[in-house]
């Protein structure tokens, strides 16, 4: 369904600055799937990739955060996500969630804290309402 507020298309591009992986904590939630490609990512059994790397405070499995709100797989020394391949789909999926496209103002809110979003890359609206047909999260994100 595409909003009538974004239907002229959205400007993004990911500058790769980190700002989405560090500052307030909230919740980046994995599927069963992206568990088990990180867990043999770090040669772990999942269990064990759960115990190290998982919290549910947020009802659902998601990454553990580190003492500063940052995730626990964003590298402060290279400033992006140390397993950037397999980030989640919710990370690929940033800005384009539903709580951000909601209404203008939450954009221009996420807006405030990302660099990327109002420049770069032109999205159209059938382009941005594919991403959120994507979201495996429905009504999380």
């Amino acid at each position: 369904m595409i909003s009538p507020w974004w239907r002229e298309g959205l400007f993004f591009t990911c500058l790769g600055c980190g700002r989405c992986c560090r500052g307030e904590p909230g919740a980046i939630f994995i599927t069963s799937a992206e568990e088990a490609a990180l867990a043999g990512f770090f040669s772990l059994e999942a269990e064990e990739f759960r115990r190290r790397f998982e919290t549910a405070r947020w009802g659902s499995p998601s990454l553990r955060e580190k003492e500063r709100g940052e995730c626990v797989f964003f590298s402060s020394s290279e400033n992006r996500c140390s397993v950037y391949p397999l980030r989640p789909l919710q990370c690929r999926l940033f800005p384009f969630w539903p709580s951000v496209l909601e209404s203008r103002e939450e954009w221009e809110r996420a807006a405030s804290e990302c660099p990327g979003m109002n420049g770069g890359e032109w999205h159209s609206p059938e382009e941005i309402a594919a991403l959120l047909s994507r979201n495996p999260f429905p009504g999380l994100l």
